[in-house]
């Protein structure tokens, strides 16, 4: 069956609101995930150990398991954990580290998979990659979608503040994807899926013009919608283009070259700015710029702790992180001297 027709017909259950955890147990029972609470939980750091001493009374059957890195040792182990007894589901509970190495190893062990998340950093939440680091990098692995996705507002509202501003950056990221997609589309002849686009660019922007801030419950609620709709739409692609473009080439960058600079949301803000910035787009370049300044995100490389010349070295690197993509710094192909032009012009025009 299709991936679509397999969405629609088990369609993703979505529980976003303050004390949501305290229904888990019900919800595992009700959407059918297990009858007798035979779950493994997979427990972060921060408030997962927390929310799991909160519901253990109510899974007298579960059983914990400690993620310590996001990594495929760790995504190995649980794998193997899920494999000594008979379990029916596993239950993640935790940032996006924890969600995706509970993704992977609940995809190869062919048992269902709900994701609590406890911030909204980036759209991992609900997508059907996990990024994993492994001995020579960090990978991105195809695995199935959660069944559902449960979002507490109030351990959100607890999570560090840039564990939630970075989903900001994520979403709106979206737009500097689908322009990418489209551009790929026209010089290519690469498929563009109409309803994955729609999702995608929902998604941004629902956050894109909003006035209100992460102290806000309904801009939470929006955000934790974008970022689940933002997942639906690399599922329904049955690739990562609608939400990676150009701006996740140079997170990559950044990530190989400069390891532990900022987080990936804010990355991906400011991936997506230059990128708009290269396609000389004016008007999303001042929508995209206005978005991240009013959130207090970084828009420059220097916001970051990155010089100009270390930016530069990220973006000639970028298009190597992904040969088989073609954005719009495929397509300028510039040279490192215009690179450094367009560098320069961009963080002045910010200045």
């Amino acid at each position: 069956m299709p991936l679509l027709a397999r969405m629609l017909a088990s369609p993703l259950h979505l529980d976003i609101r303050a004390g949501a955890v305290a229904n888990l147990a019900q919800l595992l029972h009700e959407r059918a995930i297990t009858s007798g609470g035979t779950v493994m939980v997979a427990v972060g750091t921060g408030h997962g150990q927390e929310i799991w001493e909160r519901i253990k009374p109510s899974l007298p059957n579960a059983t914990m398991f400690d993620v310590w890195e996001a990594n495929l040792a760790s995504a190995g182990a649980l794998q193997e954990a899920l494999g000594q007894q008979g379990y029916d589901a596993v239950v993640a509970i935790g940032g996006g580290k924890t969600i995706d190495v509970a993704k992977y190893a609940a995809t190869r062990a062919a048992l269902p998979m709900v994701a609590v998340a406890t911030n909204l950093a980036h759209d991992g939440i609900c997508s059907p990659v996990a990024s994993l680091e492994h001995p020579h990098g960090k990978g991105s692995y195809g695995v199935a979608l959660p069944l559902a996705v449960v979002v507490d507002l109030d351990y959100v509202r607890g999570a560090p503040p840039a564990m939630v501003l970075g989903g900001i950056g994520d979403a709106i990221s979206n737009l500097s994807a689908i322009e990418d997609w489209l551009l790929a589309e026209r010089e290519r002849g690469e498929l563009v899926d109409g309803l994955a686009l729609a999702f995608a660019r929902t998604a941004a922007e629902a956050v894109l013009h909003r006035t209100d801030t992460i102290a806000d419950d309904d801009f939470l609620i929006a955000l934790a919608e974008a970022l689940v709709l933002s997942g639906m739409a690399m599922s329904v692609a049955g690739t990562s283009r609608p939400c990676s473009g150009a701006c996740h080439e140079i997170i990559h960058a950044i990530d190989q070259l400069y390891p532990g600079v900022s987080n990936h949301g804010e990355l991906a803000g400011i991936g997506a700015l230059f990128a708009t910035h290269l396609r000389g787009h004016d008007a999303r370049f001042e929508q995209i710029a206005a978005c991240l300044g009013r959130h207090g995100l970084a828009r420059t490389p220097g916001e970051i702790g990155l010089s100009d010349d270390q930016f530069v070295a990220a973006v000639m690197a970028a298009p190597a992180t992904r040969p088989d993509r073609y954005t719009i710094l495929e397509h300028l192909a510039l040279e490192e001297p215009l690179v450094r032009e367009q560098v320069a012009a961009f963080v002045s025009r910010l200045a």
